[in-house]
């Protein structure tokens, strides 16, 4: 039986460089996370500080509405700060962050009457991204970024998180708490609609 090398840090030896960097910093974030839960400010203040700007490129995504979103990123840590204790480490701390602050974006467009995704269609089949998508994912992004007003919420979350943040289905479907399928739905019919926002070749890539 092959066993995977360990580094004298119980680092896998085999990972890239990529993915051991990746494995520390999932590492450091359950730590701090921790000491949260336990009340240092300090380590809330990182942790504020590392996910501040992604949240935001997220949050500006999904609501579209500039003058909520610096509160709604708010009311995301602090819930972050309060609920430290209730992670359990089932999933990345970047995913129970991010599935706080999509309940939170939901939740505030309550106010504004923002339209729910269609889920009752059959998902279309999804193998996953080969290269030549990977590859058109980077022309798609000032496209999407103008593009996403005609969709719903539910649908610019799973959109962003796809081709701004780089996350599979799965991971998605634990942050927005739906099945793997109804990702795929909405997924289906957001790019079904932005195949008629976007002009040229870029309606290929969706």
């Amino acid at each position: 039986m092959l066993h995977s090398r360990k580094s004298p840090t119980g680092q896998n030896a085999d990972a890239t460089p990529v993915a051991q960097h990746m494995q520390r910093v999932e590492r450091d974030e359950v730590r701090l996370v921790s000491r949260i839960a336990a009340g240092e400010l300090r380590a809330f203040e990182e942790l504020y500080r590392a996910y501040y700007p992604r949240l935001m490129r997220f949050l500006e995504r999904v609501i579209r509405r500039p003058g909520i979103v610096e509160e709604v990123l708010n009311d995301t840590m602090l819930v972050v700060w309060h609920r430290a204790d209730s992670y359990n480490g089932s999933c990345k701390v970047s995913t129970w962050i991010f599935a706080i602050a999509y309940r939170k974006a939901l939740k505030a467009l309550q106010r504004f009457d923002e339209p729910v995704a269609d889920d009752e269609a059959q998902p279309r089949a999804d193998d996953g991204p080969g290269p030549e998508e990977q590859a058109g994912r980077w022309q798609l992004r000032e496209a999407l970024t103008k593009a996403l007003d005609g969709l719903s919420a539910e649908q610019r979350a799973v959109m962003d998180l796809t081709y701004f943040h780089g996350l599979g289905c799965r991971e998605i479907a634990e942050i927005v708490a739906c099945p793997v399928d109804t990702v795929k739905t909405r997924m289906f019919h957001a790019r079904r609609r932005l195949r008629t926002l976007l002009t040229g070749t870029l309606e290929d890539w969706l």
